[in-house]
């Protein structure tokens, strides 16, 4: 009978370095067998929950190793330790015979993606998205100013299921009956049997502040999951075919933290508790897609959270399109052109500007000759002009941050 999973001990000495943040192909993670490593980051926006220094049984590497992107941290001994290191081939053999290993680690990315999606929130829009039902009237408030009726009857419906006795019931009310003629809202309720979903594009699956008990697998066309916070919307994620979300409500029992809306016609199928239960046992692909999918979004909010620390907007918006050639594999190959799945407005709500703000710094972008509109998308005549120009500002923004140091130290 084969081993479900090769393990290899690896010794380093004190002060040595294990794994070095920007280093490409990662393929280990590492688990603690003895001694202690410190996790440390170029950007160090928000420590990590539990603090940086980790001991025996702790893991570190998994986020990219898991999402097959550049190592977001840096870890090195801090007394003599001995790791047990783990590719990624071995993760699908080890939680074939082992489930509740790997609900283990969906629930520790669960917690964690939570935590760091709550420090994106606090940090890019100085302010914190309430997640209980009440927000659902702001979020309704704010898609009937955009003349968004789909979405904002979506929400003020269930809004009102909610919060029956709401201080904004009546003003609900009025509003849901105003706008029903030009509105067009599916599954209001849910259904308990209708497991695949036809979405049509722009109606909404679940909006942020409302309970949640499904989570949904995309079988064909594509949903934007954003965030409304002081009358901005911000595109956090344009998930496609294969892609899970809405797992954080299922998980944790939590409200929903962000809406998810058809950003073109959507087939789902709907996932709730007791059949997500059934298929971690009977399903591990799913497992091993779902802790995947998870390790991806982590990895991708750790260089949003890194974004949102570069001064000049103009930088940011660079820094924001080299994140998603990163995330979308894209090879950095000179004279390579490659047009972006969104346009002028998802970029400026990605790295939280306000819009009239963002249309300035955007008309600064297209001054490039190597970035154009084409049908209102954003398209990079040379993706290493992209990956130059970041660099450009995030050495400036190194030699700012030295500067200021300099300065203090006085």
């Amino acid at each position: 009978m084969d081993s479900p999973l090769q393990l290899s001990f690896v010794n380093f000495k004190k002060d040595s370095y294990i794994i070095v943040e920007g280093k490409q192909n990662a393929e280990r993670f590492f688990i603690i067998r003895s001694g202690k490593v410190r996790i440390a980051k170029d950007v160090e926006v928000v420590e990590e929950e539990g603090g940086n220094t980790l001991g025996p049984g702790d893991s570190f590497g998994v986020v990219s190793t898991m999402s097959n992107h550049s190592h977001i941290e840096t870890a090195q001994a801090v007394t003599d330790c001995t790791l047990i290191s783990v590719h990624r081939d071995q993760y699908g053999p080890l939680i074939e015979k082992n489930t509740p290993v790997a609900m283990k680690i969906i629930m520790a990315f669960s917690k964690r993606m939570r935590y760091l999606d709550e420090a994106l929130t606090r940090i890019t829009l100085k302010n914190t998205a309430e997640a209980d039902p009440s927000h659902l009237f702001r979020v309704a408030e704010y898609y009937a100013k955009q003349s968004l009726y789909n979405q904002a009857f979506y929400a003020y419906y269930q809004y009102l299921k909610h919060c029956p006795h709401g201080q904004h019931v009546e003003v609900a009310k009025e509003r849901l009956a105003k706008i029903k003629p030009y509105s067009k809202a599916v599954y209001l309720d849910g259904s308990t049997e209708e497991f695949n979903r036809f979405y049509p594009k722009d109606t909404m699956v679940f909006s942020e502040g409302m309970p949640g008990s499904e989570l949904y697998i995309i079988q064909k066309g594509s949903v934007k999951i954003t965030k409304i916070v002081d009358q901005n919307e911000v595109l956090l994620a344009v998930l496609k075919v294969g892609d899970i979300f809405g797992e954080m409500a299922l998980l944790e029992n939590k409200p929903r933290s962000a809406n998810a809306v058809a950003f073109e016609d959507a087939y789902l199928l709907a996932v709730n508790k007791a059949n997500f239960e059934r298929m971690v046992s009977t399903q591990p692909q799913i497992v091993t897609r779902l802790t995947t999918l998870l390790a991806e979004r982590i990895w991708f909010i750790y260089k949003q959270l890194a974004n949102t620390l570069l001064s000049d907007p103009l930088g940011r918006l660079y820094d924001a399109l080299l994140i998603q050639l990163e995330k979308n594999r894209v090879p950095l190959k000179a004279g390579s052109a490659y047009g972006f799945d969104f346009g002028p407005k998802e970029l400026i709500g990605m790295v939280g500007l306000p819009q009239n703000e963002g249309t300035l710094v955007l008309h600064k972008l297209l001054e490039n000759n190597k970035i154009r509109l084409v049908e209102n998308k954003i398209m990079a005549m040379d993706v290493t002009e992209i990956e130059k120009q970041t660099e450009y500002y995030r050495k400036m923004q190194k030699i700012e941050k030295s500067r200021k140091d300099a300065q203090l130290a006085r």
